[in-house]
């Protein structure tokens, strides 16, 4: 019986560790999908990360007044926005730094905070800092806030353009 009542407690200090610490296995995998995302997003692969859009709710939305600025509210949209991005910036790379998951799958907050990098066509280092804010219901991307320095997108698309991506001066893709 002591031994049982010493398990028990030892369960209980442990279980404890791990909610105080934020490292529910429902956190954890999340985290982990976010992270395959960006690859996804990095390598082009694009429809990868649309299977966790939902089909039924969908706010994209991505600050600035450029050729990727706007808000979409289907996935047909959003993946043509995917597929400009890779158009204007095509050796785009992010570096996820932090992911902080709150709620449960009824409803999760995902903040994930990265740096995007690449090289423009004239040569010069693109380097944006960013964060998502993604709400996600029952596994499910509902909506998206991307938050960047909209002046470095500009500014990157500006060169682009100048260097013969016409896409980068595009109209926004909006629905």
């Amino acid at each position: 019986m002591e031994k049982l009542v010493l398990s028990l407690v030892l369960f209980i200090v442990a279980a404890t560790s791990v909610i105080a610490q934020d490292l529910s296995p429902y956190h954890h995998i999340i985290k982990g999908i976010v992270r395959k995302n960006f690859k996804s997003i990095t390598e082009h692969r694009y429809d990868e990360v649309l299977k966790g859009v939902s089909n039924k709710e969908l706010e994209h939305t991505f600050a600035g007044d450029n050729c990727l600025g706007g808000t979409r509210h289907d996935k047909e949209s959003l993946k043509r926005w995917f597929e400009r991005v890779g158009i204007v910036l095509p050796d785009l790379k992010f570096e996820v730094t932090d992911i902080q998951v709150k709620g449960n799958p009824a409803k999760t907050l995902v903040i994930a905070r990265w740096t995007a990098t690449c090289h423009l066509l004239n040569g010069e280092p693109y380097i944006n800092k960013g964060v998502h804010f993604i709400t996600l219901k029952w596994g499910k991307a509902v909506k998206f806030d991307v938050y960047e320095d909209t002046k470095t997108v500009s500014h990157g698309l500006d060169v682009q353009f100048e260097s013969g991506i016409k896409e980068a001066k595009a109209p926004k893709i909006e629905s």
